[in-house]
């Protein structure tokens, strides 16, 4: 026997049990494996599926272009079937991802444009964004929109959810994924629901992302968006694929836990997996833990493949650098807060400030940073080094509003990064960092902040 292309080689991925890393759990815990597809991950699903309906539809033609904005692996998936089919791929990237899925995607003959992380969905340098407008522009293109496309939940319907029942034999009790587009999620536990309605699906978040406040609650917060490191799941917007009356639970796991997990996943049970499957397990097992009984069976999926992340979570600088392998406890940007004993009200100034007055600020609180607000928005940030560069060229901007000078707004951060992770944020281009506490009040950190920190 033999296949006619790689793309007839998508699905039927094998259902693995774990044995170690769920020592002390009741009940058994399988994983579904997706790195046996030919793109090394869940996402080839997808990309088939999206790409055959639109052909059907007339949305793609012969000859066209795909365009699409992703995080790598989905990017490959539609890249294995351009080249089976005759198309052309531009991929867009946040800049946080992997060099290593930037390299895989131009190796297999796709234009890749990377773009900032740090700014809003709709912002015109997103990577949505920049998708979009691709596809406004290049002709006999067509921009799968993995986000809300629906094709994304079918796929899974259509084959993961079906594998997964039959290779259980009906025996599955609970699912657990990440959620990131939806589609995986949504369409295993559709399909599965419906062949029992008992199944509990455990949806697995990161810290930075919306979706476990957003399932708990049904307010999207924007006060809970800050970037993290994780690739593949969490989110900033809602995407259509994700339907949350097919999820029954949201675990939210850090970007530590996920790291830590996946390399234990390698060396303990042999599955060399990415750094979203780390987060998989990890949160997975924080749920059975407390809630699966003897005959229960959890099965988690596995999205790709630990080669996307060789210049990251396995490789043990980048490890220590953001303290993930340190035995030494640090202390967090919340400990920094405690020990100002809220003392410290946040001094910020308005975009149409003049610069002349906001000199006079820096000077007489003496700081060398602040914000830079429109309302209740954080829309910049400003440096004495950088208005005294400025000045020094053109006095007269004296008179001008801030807006004219001030640099991107500073990063928010997590209160529960720790000092080692803050401190790998604070660079030349940026010279502080925001954080909200408990009660949504906005405190500062500077390079001072952590140096006193880490001498305590």
């Amino acid at each position: 026997m033999y296949y006619n292309s790689i793309i007839e080689t998508i699905g039927n991925t094998p259902l693995v049990r774990l044995n170690k890393v769920n020592e002390g759990i009741e009940g058994t815990i399988l994983v579904k494996v997706e790195y046996f597809n030919p793109g090394n991950s869940v996402k080839d699903r997808i990309a088939l599926k999206m790409v055959e309906d639109a052909e059907r539809e007339g949305k793609l033609r012969p000859g066209g272009t795909i365009i699409e904005g992703t995080s790598g692996n989905t990017g490959m998936g539609l890249a294995l079937a351009a080249i089976a089919k005759g198309y052309k791929c531009i991929f867009t990237l946040a800049d946080k991802q992997s060099q290593e899925k930037i390299d895989i995607l131009r190796a297999v003959g796709a234009e890749v444009v990377v773009c900032p992380t740090n700014v809003t969905p709709d912002d015109p340098r997103s990577y949505y964004s920049v998708a979009r407008k691709l596809n406004e522009t290049i002709v006999n293109s067509f921009y799968p929109n993995q986000y809300d496309n629906l094709s994304n939940t079918a796929a899974h319907y259509e084959t993961t959810g079906p594998e997964i029942w039959e290779q259980t034999e009906g025996k599955v009790t609970h699912f657990a994924a990440g959620i990131g587009t939806g589609g995986t999620i949504s369409g295993v536990s559709k399909y599965m629901k419906e062949q029992h309605h008992d199944l509990i699906t455990v949806g697995i978040d990161t810290y930075g992302s919306v979706f476990k406040k957003y399932k708990e609650t049904g307010e999207f917060d924007e006060n809970e968006i800050f970037p993290y490191l994780t690739e593949g799941i969490g989110e900033d917007i809602l995407p259509k694929n994700v339907d949350f009356d097919m999820i029954d639970h949201v675990v939210k796991v850090t970007d530590k836990d996920a790291a830590i997990m996946a390399r234990r996943l390698a060396r303990e049970e042999g599955l060399f997996v990415g750094w979203s499957c780390g987060s998989a397990v990890y949160g997975a097992l924080k749920y059975a833990r407390k809630h699966l009984k003897k005959d229960d069976t959890m099965v988690i999926l596995l999205p790709d493949h630990g080669t996307r992340y060789l210049g990251k979570i396995y490789n043990d600088s980048w490890m220590k650098d953001h303290g993930y392998l340190e035995k030494r406890e640090f202390a967090t940007a919340q400990d920094i807060l405690k020990d100002r004993n809220g003392s410290d009200d946040l001094i910020a100034i308005d975009k149409d400030m003049k610069v002349g007055e906001a000199i006079r600020i820096l000077n007489e609180k003496g700081i060398s940073q602040i914000p830079v607000v429109e309302g209740e928005a954080f829309v910049g940030s400003l440096t004495d080094s950088k208005v005294l560069h400025k000045l020094i060229d053109n006095p007269e901007l004296k008179t001008q509003p801030v807006e004219m000078i001030m640099d991107k707004p500073f990063q928010f951060v997590s209160s529960r990064d720790t000092l080692d992770v803050l401190s790998s944020m604070i660079d030349k281009n940026n010279k502080a960092l925001l954080v909200r506490d408990r009660l949504n009040k906005v405190h500062i950190i500077t390079r001072h902040d952590i140096l006193m920190a880490m001498s305590s």
